[in-house]
C-alpha cells in the first residue's frame, strides 16, 4: 500500500496528477467549521469541475432557448449543443445507436420508465421478478409497484456474507416464472463490483432480460453495454461529476421501439387529434415534455473530463486509495468494516462500536470530514448485516490519502468522545 503523500506503486504520477485534478474543483477549495473540506460522499453526489460549471452557466448566459421546436437561432444553437450530448453518452458507454441514448432525471426515472413501460408487458400475474438483495431503493421499489399493479411477485436473490452476489444461488433461482432480473453494477452500500456480463449472460440463457443501475459504475470503470449484453443500463448525470437532474437510459433499440410512451405531452408525438395520438420514434417518444437542456449540455463536458482523466489512471489510483481507505479505517479500535468484496470500487462502509453511525457523521463534520451516515437507501443490505445503518465513506477521482488519514484522525476522536 502506498504510503500517503506518495504517488501509488500502480499509477504514473505523470499521467494522474491529483493536485492538478483537484485544482479543477472550485468546492474543494473551502473550509467547513474552520477545517479544509474532506469530502467523502461521493456516492451521493459527486463534485463538479470548472468545465462543468461554465457549460451550464455559459447556457443560462448565451444560448438559453427551447429545443426542437424554434426556428430562431438561440433554439438552433441549443438544439445543436442538445444532441451533441446524445451522441457522445453512446459514445461513452459504447452503444450501436444514438436512438438507445434516453435521457431522464437520473437512475430512478430511467428504471421507473423501464418498470412502467418495458415491464407491463412483460411481467403478468403469478410471474417473478428477481432483484438482487444489495439493490438501492430505485432499482427494487419500482419493481415491487409493478409487482402489486399485475400480480406479480419479486423475488430476492441473495449476497453472501461478504457483499458478494451469490451466484450460484442466482443461477439456481431463475425458473420459467421468471420474466426480468434487476441487479447493480456497483453496490451504493459496499462497493462490491458485481461480474455484469456473466450475470447477463447466465440471464439470458433462461431467456430473462436484464436492468442495470449503473450510477455507481461510471465515475469509476469503463462501461461497455454492448460488451455486457445488457438489456437496459441506467446512470445519473450527477454521480458522474455532471448536473443533478439529468440522466440516461440506454435500451436495446428492438425493445425502446417495442414499449408505449412512459409520459405524455409535448415533444413525445408525431401527430395529435382527439381521434386519437400517434407517437414520436424513439428516443422521442420518451422525451416528454421541455427536458433539463441545461443539465444535458453540461453532462458533455462531464463526460470529456473522465475521458481525459482515463479510466485506466483512474482505476489504478482508486484502486490504491480505497486500498489504503480499508486497511486504515479497519486498524481504528471499534471499527467493524461492513461487506469485504474481493472486487470493490468507491465506497468503504463501517460501524463503530462506541457511536452510531449518525454521531460518527457528526463528530465527522465537525472535523471538516463529509461522510455518509445512515441505511444509505439500501435497507434490505443494512438488514443481511443486522445493522439499522453504517458510516459510508466514498471516495473520487480528486481524494487523497490524507484526507483518508484525516478521516481516520477523526474515528479517533470518535473513540475519545464515546469510548
Amino acid at each position: 500500500m502506498s504510503a500517503p503523500g506518495l504517488p501509488s506503486p500502480g499509477v504514473n504520477a505523470v499521467s494522474y496528477d491529483v493536485d492538478a485534478i483537484r485544482a479543477d474543483f472550485p468546492i474543494l477549495e473551502q473550509t467547513v467549521h474552520g477545517r479544509p473540506l474532506v469530502y467523502l460522499d461521493n456516492a451521493a453526489t459527486a463534485q463538479k469541475p470548472r468545465v462543468v460549471i461554465d457549460a451550464v452557466d455559459r447556457f443560462f448566459r448565451q444560448q438559453n432557448a427551447n429545443i426542437h421546436r424554434g426556428v430562431h437561432a438561440l433554439s438552433a444553437e441549443a438544439t445543436v449543443a442538445y444532441d451533441a450530448v446524445r451522441a457522445k453518452v453512446r459514445a461513452f458507454i459504447n452503444a450501436q445507436d444514438d436512438r438507445e441514448i434516453i435521457f431522464v432525471r437520473g437512475t430512478t426515472e430511467a428504471i421507473n420508465l423501464v418498470a412502467q413501460s418495458f415491464g407491463r408487458g412483460a411481467v403478468g400475474r403469478g410471474d417473478e421478478i428477481l432483484v438482487s438483495e444489495m439493490e438501492h431503493h430505485s432499482n427494487l421499489v419500482p419493481w415491487q409497484l409493478l409487482a402489486e399493479q399485475v400480480g406479480a411477485v419479486v423475488k430476492p436473490a441473495p449476497i453472501t456474507s461478504e457483499g458478494e452476489l451469490d451466484l450460484d444461488a442466482l443461477r439456481a433461482a431463475f425458473s420459467d416464472r421468471t420474466k426480468l432480473f434487476a441487479v447493480t453494477h456497483v453496490s451504493n452500500a459496499l462497493g462490491t463490483v458485481n461480474p455484469i456480463a456473466e450475470i447477463v449472460a447466465t440471464a439470458h440463457a433462461s431467456g430473462v432480460p436484464v436492468v442495470v443501475d449503473g450510477a455507481q459504475a461510471v465515475p469509476h470503470i469503463p462501461v461497455d453495454v454492448t460488451a455486457l449484453g445488457c438489456d437496459f443500463y441506467a446512470f445519473s448525470g450527477h454521480k458522474m461529476f455532471g448536473p443533478t437532474g439529468v440522466g440516461v437510459l440506454y435500451g436495446r433499440a428492438e425493445l425502446l421501439e417495442a414499449m408505449p410512451p412512459y409520459q405524455g405531452g409535448g415533444g413525445m408525438i408525431a401527430s395529435v387529434s382527439f381521434e386519437g395520438t400517434t407517437y414520436a420514434p424513439i428516443p422521442t417518444r420518451f422525451e416528454a415534455g421541455t427536458p433539463a437542456i441545461a443539465e444535458v449540455i453540461g453532462l458533455g463536458p462531464a463526460i470529456d473530463y473522465l475521458n481525459e482523466v482515463g479510466f485506466e489512471a483512474l482505476m489504478a489510483y482508486e484502486d490504491e486509495l480505497v486500498g489504503y481507505a480499508v486497511e486504515q479505517i479497519g486498524s481504528v479500535p471499534g471499527v467493524r468494516l461492513i461487506g469485504t468484496p474481493e472486487e470493490r470500487v468507491g465506497v468503504v462502509s463501517f460501524v463503530m462500536d462506541a457511536a452510531h453511525p449518525h454521531d460518527v457523521g457528526t463528530v465527522l463534520d465537525q472535523d471538516g470530514v463529509a461522510v455518509r451516515a445512515g441505511h444509505h437507501c439500501s435497507q434490505p443490505v443494512m438488514d443481511h448485516f443486522g445493522v439499522p445503518a453504517t458510516v459510508r465513506a466514498s471516495f473520487a477521482l480528486y481524494n487523497t490519502p490524507e484526507e483518508i488519514d484525516t478521516l481516520v484522525a477523526g474515528l479517533h476522536h470518535v473513540n475519545e468522545i464515546f469510548g
